[in-house]
């Protein structure tokens, strides 16, 4: 296969990275945003650019593009990871289907990480909480149709714990798990300027605009890979 450039208006940058020795390929397109990241012990590389119905003709050139970029070879990688929803049903299909395409070319394993998870990963890295200290996060991405996708997370300062299952509601019909106290929580996702108002479940919790990224599935996926 040939290499193809990014998109127009695309965001491309690579940056240091912490994290394990495995060589990893992740990106989601379940939103309006699609994500792609590259990353090994040393750096990871990233693309965003517009999702939604262009992802199915832009994903597979833009992930050549940036393994081409970071100087990497399908023999390169352990994994291959995806956002495996919840999110748009379009956005969802194409990334699955590419990812098990990719796959089973390489021979590689596919990671399917949870969406909201990704979500709550995502603003964990955008807050920096303390190292060690635990954090609650209720994770929100926008379902449409004047719903909202929700799940709640605890990080203890290791690693993730879901506290709630996944749920599809209206925002007034939304409520935190019986033990969180909402200024104890961080409310995280793209839900915030179409349904801010209308979020009356925890009126003194912090928000934090935040999407299922690759980079975040980065970070995720190693456990998954471990499993």
């Amino acid at each position: 296969m040939s290499t193809a450039g990014p998109p127009q208006g695309a965001q491309h940058r690579s940056a240091q990275r912490e994290g394990t020795p495995v060589t990893l390929l992740a990106f989601d397109t379940s939103t309006e945003a699609m994500s792609i990241a590259l990353g090994d012990a040393q750096q990871v590389w990233q693309h965003t650019a517009a999702g939604g119905a262009q992802a199915s003709a832009t994903l597979i050139p833009s992930v050549l593009a940036l393994m081409a970029e970071a100087g990497k070879g399908w023999g390169d990688l352990q994994a291959i990871a995806f956002g495996s929803g919840p999110g748009a049903f379009t956005g969802l299909r194409t990334a699955c289907s590419v990812a098990q395409g990719l796959a089973f070319g390489a021979s590689l394993p596919v990671l399917p990480v949870d969406t909201l998870l990704a979500v709550a990963e995502e603003a964990r890295t955008l807050q920096s909480p303390p190292s060690g200290a635990p954090l609650q996060v209720m994770a929100l991405l926008d379902a449409r149709m004047d719903e909202i996708y929700a799940a709640a997370y605890r990080h203890d300062g290791l690693a993730w714990v879901a506290c709630s299952p996944l749920r599809v509601a209206r925002p007034e019909d939304l409520c935190l798990p019986d033990s969180w106290r909402a200024e104890e929580v961080l409310l995280a996702g793209n839900v915030f300027d179409t349904y801010g108002t209308r979020l009356g479940f925890a009126p003194a919790a912090r928000r934090c605009a935040a999407l299922p990224t690759a980079t975040a599935m980065l970070r995720l996926a190693p456990a998954l890979l471990a499993q």
